[in-house]
């Protein structure tokens, strides 16, 4: 597969405009990366349109980063965090996708850099994500970005019957200096 490199993407939050292309990259990512995605992709194909505009739409509790090769989405990465008070201070990362012929462009990082800084803009003091251990690649960017291991889910994930381990990452955003 021919790599693509956009000359100059755009990452920018997702709005109900964007919900058939969120949609076609989350079916896209559901059919051929199951261990990135928890929805099947039969479970991600009756997602209504609602649903989906409501999942895009940016509020004070969650938002959706695309990135775009002009007027194509290419990538995807969502934030959300808890209403509760005891839980605000802290976010998680879901969603990271990046079309396969966009990889290796560093559009992963850029969403990842886009979604830091809006949690940053929340004050808040922690991001989290989970990882499954069959996603080496991801797992790698998400250390190199100053992720820490701080658990394992085992059996995290059920894949056709096959178990796989999930790994709980966290990212300090008032102590980076936090060893792992």
């Amino acid at each position: 597969m021919n790599k693509t490199n956009p000359t100059n993407p755009k990452i920018r939050p997702l709005n109900e405009r964007d919900a058939d292309a969120f949609h076609a990259m989350r079916l896209q990512a559901a059919e051929n990366y199951p261990a990135g995605i928890v929805p099947t992709y039969e479970e991600e194909a009756r997602c209504t349109r609602v649903e989906t505009e409501a999942r895009v739409r940016a509020t004070e509790y969650q938002i959706v980063f695309g990135a775009f090769d002009g007027d194509k989405l290419v990538g995807i990465t969502g934030l959300a965090r808890e209403p509760r008070r005891k839980l605000a201070h802290k976010a998680l990362i879901w969603g990271v996708f990046v079309n396969p012929a966009y990889r290796g462009a560093g559009l992963a990082r850029q969403l990842l850099e886009s979604a830091v800084a809006h949690a940053r803009t929340l004050g808040l003091v922690q991001v989290q994500l989970v990882v499954s251990v069959k996603n080496p690649r991801a797992q790698a960017l998400y250390r190199s970005f100053g992720f820490v291991r701080y658990g394992v889910e085992p059996r995290g994930l059920c894949i056709d019957g096959e178990y796989a381990d999930d790994e709980l990452m966290v990212l300090f955003l008032d102590n980076p200096a936090v060893p792992d």
